[in-house]
């Protein structure tokens, strides 16, 4: 690739070191550098969830990665939902799940071992820092790439209505779970899945009305995490909530019109979001560096780079984004449907973001559809 020699990367998370090992294996001649605010070690968050199929693309493109991250994974084949009427079980709704570090940190190893720079605990304070022939922006939704060239890139954001904090559980669970409660202040929901033997995230939502009636506003971390340990007490079963900057949100939809302009590009959460009740923004953030990477190795200069991964990714993406945000619109309207049959309730809850025809779903889950009928009959 003689019209690249340096290529910086900003952002140290799956996106950035995973563009890092890409670009090695293709491009070894290239100078590569990572820049990451963050301490090594260092994450937020706790699990990160895949389809039960989201990893094939992984082992067909990077066999040599692919088996490092799965014997670290969980893996289960149906999905529960807990309902004060009654508990529902989705069969055939697999997921597999590993803890956010443990995969930044095989990403990290395997980086080294390919002579990778990658520096950690430095925030880069502007672009005119970076000495690069390409500045790959995997630097998340607050990204200094984006944000210093926005009339290049585009972006649209808003955010969704709903509340939410992310917090760990000293405890696994079978499956990925969704339990729905009712209280005196109102409903609230909690997406919970084990990310190791001993461990889960457990992700609180709510609507506008219910956090405010809560108090959550004027809550610390640690208050917070106790009112939603005792929120959610029976399915926890005697398991504390851990909190790592764990501070109630509302998820941001967004979306750039340009994933490129001059020597730049973004990749993952830089350049779009998908709401966390489809799974999927790690996974769309690995596959934007795959197509990045193909895209820059095969061809003759960067703007034919920059066009063909705009062309051949960004519709891709599209799709996946639209079906979050009708996912996430679901969950604002939850409380609605909450007094529904368990299995009515779990019909719309998998055809929530309209990628499930029914023919599919009897295929994939013939034992919740079989419930399904008698219960409609």
């Amino acid at each position: 690739m003689s019209y690249l020699s340096k290529i910086a990367i900003l952002g140290g998370g799956p996106a950035g070191l995973y563009a890092a090992i890409l670009l090695r294996r293709l491009m070894p001649a290239v100078d590569l550098q990572v820049y990451e605010q963050n301490p090594k070690g260092a994450t937020f968050g706790f699990g990160v969830v895949f389809s039960d199929e989201a990893l094939a693309f992984l082992k067909a493109d990077d066999p040599e990665t692919h088996d490092l991250v799965v014997p670290n994974m969980e893996r289960w084949q149906n999905m529960t939902l807990n309902l004060p009427k009654g508990s529902v079980t989705l069969d055939g709704v697999g997921f597999t799940a590993i803890g956010r570090l443990a995969l930044i940190e095989i990403l990290r190893k395997r980086a080294e071992a390919l002579n990778i720079a990658v520096d950690f605990d430095r925030r880069i304070e502007s672009l005119d820092e970076l000495d690069a022939d390409l500045v790959i922006g995997a630097d998340g939704l607050n990204s200094l790439v984006r944000t210093s060239m926005e009339d290049a890139f585009k972006p649209s954001i808003e955010y969704f209505g709903n509340h939410f904090a992310w917090f760990g559980a000293d405890r696994p669970f079978d499956t990925l779970t969704q339990t729905f409660v009712d209280t005196d202040n109102g409903p609230l929901n909690a997406h919970h899945y084990r990310y190791s033997p001993d461990s889960s995230t457990f992700l609180v939502e709510c609507n506008d009305a219910v956090f405010k009636r809560c108090g959550f506003a004027e809550m610390d971390e640690a208050e917070s995490a106790a009112l939603c340990e005792e929120i959610f007490a029976d399915v926890l079963g005697g398991a504390k909530l851990i909190a790592n900057k764990s501070s109630w949100r509302q998820f941001p939809k967004l979306w750039c019109e340009n994933w490129t302009a001059g020597r730049y590009a973004l990749v993952g959460d830089a350049a779009h979001t998908a709401h966390f009740s489809i799974g999927s923004g790690t996974r769309l953030a690995l596959e934007d560096a795959i197509a990045l990477t193909r895209a820059l190795s095969r061809s003759e200069s960067l703007a034919e780079a920059f066009a063909a991964y705009q062309t051949e990714r960004a519709p891709i993406a599209r799709k996946i984004y639209e079906a979050a945000n009708a996912s996430a619109l679901w969950y604002e309207d939850y409380a609605d449907r909450m007094q529904l049959p368990p299995t009515e309730f779990a019909f719309e809850y998998i055809n929530r973001s309209g990628r499930m025809d029914p023919e599919r779903l009897r295929q994939t889950a013939p034992r919740f559809m079989r419930a399904y009928d008698e219960a409609r009959t």
